[in-house]
């Protein structure tokens, strides 16, 4: 993106050059994080399509939906370590620069080919991109002064553009190359992509806020030693409780997929009950943590259907969907660029939306934003159901039943997504003000874990009864928060 530089007489952090009225370090920061989306989100288009490919793994598509979710929900999972080794280890700045070396060894390593090495290049991308994804919105919030800084919101803005941009054009380019040239080839431009972000993020780093390179609260050596003794036997645990398993002979893919997905729900709900049962916490907040878990599972619902686009869906318009339009056959993977320019497209139309209905002190509250798209994601999978039922003898249908889904996926989005993010940030307790955020992303670990483990379980999740089901529970679930929304609102307090 062009950017306009001017001086700016304002101080800000580092230069007093500006990046359209913003602190210059926006540019690096936004830079950094495009090329960050642009190598995960390749790699999030690519890979169901690769574990199902006879020329890649050549899965069932059961066992890819489950591997795919499980990458995903270890994403989310790790954000919330991520945001430890920064505040305590090494600062968000160090954390981010040993992020991208981590997401570029994974991209590389899958690169190569073998299982062994597939499966290690997916550890690495997924604890590279835990590390790097709430600690570069952190570094993004230390360009201002404090959060009544006017041109704030407006900053994580271009940033969110940022991000769509990636997303974007990372299927055009990325799953091009993996689809009709090769796969690895596919995964080796993903490291590039990186390799271009970390370039920009050093290159731009004097712009960026002193802050960003300061350990909160470090932690002190017998803190860490006894961290460090107690992963070192949890790992020893693990080698030795996998090697007995393979040295038997009974070991199979699902002796790792299922404690994972367990896991992916069991903390989420440990979370929770350790913040909820908390007795330094106030009635105030208690309540608010009380009305937050209405939120959280209302997200994990509504994750639990929007990231099977990326797999369950993916893999319908891989095999009953027509890829041409006009003579013209695309990839596959090209359906993924259809939800990041459906959000550039509309986000500034539902911004303005709720600024108009505001005005007229008819903005619907964050409950009904919720409820609205549950309803409308899971009406989403209703119409998933057509083109299911149309391809059930073989016919291929048109692409535009996919554009159809991504739309309605997009729409829910807007409105739970942003809308989840603000209230979490408001509902949080002071005492975990700075650990919330993670465990927002927690709600997606879930929903992922849940369609892993449906999927581990020799669930068919492009079964029309499955789907008529998830569209019928995500209905349901944002029916009841409408229903209870006053009483979700009172439990809120003074957060509208």
């Amino acid at each position: 993106m062009a950017s306009s530089l001017t001086k700016d007489s304002a101080s800000t952090p580092g230069s007093e050059k500006t990046f359209f009225g913003h602190p210059r370090g926006l540019a690096t920061l936004f830079m950094t994080e495009m090329w960050e989306r642009f190598s995960f989100y390749g790699m999030k288009a690519l890979l169901p399509l690769y574990l199902v490919a006879p020329g890649g793994m050549d899965m069932d598509a059961a066992t890819a939906t489950a591997i795919f979710s499980i990458y995903m929900a270890m994403v989310y999972l790790l954000a919330m370590p991520g945001g430890w080794f920064a505040d305590r280890l090494w600062g968000p700045r160090k954390t981010i620069t040993i992020a991208a070396l981590v997401i570029m060894a994974g991209h590389i390593t899958l690169a190569l080919p073998g299982q062994a090495v597939f499966f290690l290049g997916l550890v690495l991308v997924a604890i590279g991109s835990g590390l790097l994804k709430a600690n570069i919105s952190t570094m993004v919030g230390h360009l201002y002064d404090g959060p009544d800084d006017p041109r704030r919101d407006g900053g994580f803005t271009v940033f969110y553009i940022g991000i769509n941009l990636g997303a974007f054009f990372a299927p055009l380019a990325i799953g091009t190359v993996g689809e009709k040239v090769n796969w690895h080839l596919g995964f080796a431009l993903a490291a590039f992509g990186m390799a271009l972000g970390l370039v920009q993020f050093l290159l731009g780093g004097r712009h960026l806020s002193e802050r960003s390179s300061v350990v909160p609260k470090p932690v002190d050596k017998p803190e860490l030693t006894s961290l460090l003794r107690k992963a070192m036997l949890w790992v020893i645990a693990a080698v030795v409780f996998y090697g007995v398993t393979i040295a038997t002979g009974v070991y199979t893919l699902n002796w790792a997929i299922v404690p994972i997905t367990v896991a992916g729900l069991v903390i989420p709900i440990w979370v929770l009950a350790r913040i909820k049962r908390d007795k330094e916490l106030d009635q105030v907040e208690q309540s608010k943590m009380t009305a937050y878990i209405w939120f959280f599972v209302a997200a994990a619902v509504f994750w639990m259907i929007y990231d099977q686009g990326a797999s369950t869906v993916a893999l319908f318009g891989k095999n009953s969907t027509d890829t041409s339009i006009f003579g013209f056959d695309f990839p596959v993977s090209w359906y993924q660029s259809v939800n990041p320019v459906l959000i550039m497209a509309l986000a500034p139309v539902v911004a303005v939306l709720w600024l108009a209905l505001n005005r007229r002190d008819k903005e619907p509250t964050t409950v009904v934003k919720f409820a609205v798209g549950l309803v409308i994601t899971g009406a989403s999978f209703f119409v998933f159901l057509i083109p299911l039922t149309m391809a059930g003898d073989g016919e291929k249908v048109g692409a535009y039943w996919m554009v159809a889904i991504y739309f309605m996926h997009t729409v829910g989005e807007l409105c739970v997504s942003p809308v989840g993010l603000s209230v979490t940030t408001k509902m949080a307790p002071a005492k975990y003000a700075s650990q919330m955020l993670g465990v927002w992303f927690l709600a997606v670990t879930a929903g992922d874990c849940t369609t892993g483990l449906l999927s581990t379980a020799g669930v068919d999740l492009n079964k029309t009864g499955v789907v008529a089901m998830e569209a019928t529970l995500a209905v349901i679930a944002g029916i009841a928060v409408y229903m209870y929304r006053k009483k979700v609102k009172a439990l809120m307090g003074d957060v509208n």
